[in-house]
């Protein structure tokens, strides 16, 4: 009873605060969910990792897309929160075992589309930075590998300046804070693409492709838009695949490098991943780039939280202030250059471009 309360509790904050005007769906089905001893009973029965709201109601919401649960799927539709509540209690009662099934299988993948507006002008000027002609990607938490496609994307900043290929089904958009441009040099050639990720998501695959939809929350403002933008992204990454290493990035970033052709610039990206890291692991991460460079530059460019990317300086800004830093670092044999060229809110959709503003420093 214990455990059952618990949850009943976590389900109801999530319902009252953590969904509260932004997804009026969730927030009733997470509520009714917690007032219900039979619903309790079955999440449950899942690992106690794999019962958070966001992953049961993905579950759910899966099989909503999936045709498995049509009563759910039409509550969905229609915006009613009240039928919604009844159907996501009548499904996972009637399909206990595949709801828990998928929770366990899948990890929660966050909506990735508007990081390619961050990490363009990024890749970019580690580009100019090393002369390089080519550049080989290397996604660490690739998920469906989408930032790997970041140079076939169009992005449109909020001054007006714009990069990438104008002529993308993918069209992405971001605002610029304060009067500093991002750089417009275009991306040089790349000539390879690997997402290195724990449980990468295959775009080619329809049940794969379906769980990134699944994640999405199925009223959060600007839903339909970005349904839309999600699977024009992944019909892009579709026709291109990139290569995906399943395994610890620690381990994995050695046989990552060997798939960059010689003559071009391994850059590394992470977006928002390495707070799933422990400190150690975090170095450790670090020290796989400093290895990789003494044969030859080594880039990395990151979006990650404020003193979460090691070596990226914070700017004096504060842990967890609700912005992240846009770092890149140069790895040329014995010498580290590592520079907060930008800051970023909300996973990219407003930006703020400060290179030659800091100074780079060399570790």
């Amino acid at each position: 009873m214990g455990r059952a309360r618990t949850v009943a509790q976590v389900y109801r904050h999530f319902g009252e605060v953590d969904a509260a005007e932004t997804s009026p769906l969730y927030e009733r089905v997470a509520v009714a969910l917690s007032e219900s001893d039979e619903a309790l009973r079955a999440i449950e029965t899942a690992p106690a990792r794999k019962r958070h709201p966001t992953v049961i109601l993905a579950a759910l919401h899966d099989l909503a897309l999936a045709g498995r649960a049509p009563a759910l799927a039409a509550a969905y539709a229609a915006a009613d929160g009240d039928a919604a509540a009844r159907a996501a209690i009548d499904t996972l009662l009637r399909m206990t075992d595949s709801v828990v099934s998928i929770a366990v299988r899948r990890r929660i993948r966050a909506d990735e589309t508007g990081r390619c507006a961050v990490l363009y002008p990024a890749i970019a000027e580690a580009a100019r930075r090393v002369g390089a002609h080519a550049v080989g990607l290397i996604d660490v938490g690739c998920s469906a590998g989408l930032n790997l496609h970041v140079d076939r994307v169009a992005v449109t900043y909020g001054n007006g300046q714009s990069l990438g290929d104008a002529s993308s089904p993918v069209q992405l958009s971001s605002s610029i804070v304060g009067d500093r441009p991002v750089p417009t040099r275009a991306m040089p050639e790349v000539v390879a693409r690997v997402g290195v990720d724990l449980d990468p998501v295959d775009v080619t695959d329809a049940d794969d492709a379906r769980w990134l939809r699944a994640c999405l929350w199925p009223d959060s403002p600007g839903h339909p838009e970005r349904v839309a933008r999600l699977e024009a992204q992944t019909a892009l990454a579709a026709t291109a695949p990139p290569l995906l290493l399943r395994g610890d990035a620690v381990e994995v970033l050695p046989d990552a490098f060997a798939r960059v052709p010689a003559d071009a610039l391994p850059v590394v990206t992470t977006t928002w991943a390495l707070s799933h890291f422990s400190l150690e692991r975090r170095l450790r991460f670090l020290h796989r780039l400093d290895e990789a460079a003494a044969g030859r530059a080594v880039a990395w460019v990151s979006a990650e939280g404020v003193g979460v990317a090691p070596a990226i300086p914070t700017l004096g800004d504060r842990r967890a202030s609700g912005h992240s830093i846009i770092g890149l670092a140069v790895f040329d044999q014995s010498a580290l250059r590592a520079e907060a060229v930008g800051r970023c809110w909300s996973q990219g959709r407003l930006l703020a471009w400060l290179a030659d503003s800091q100074a780079a420093r060399m570790l």
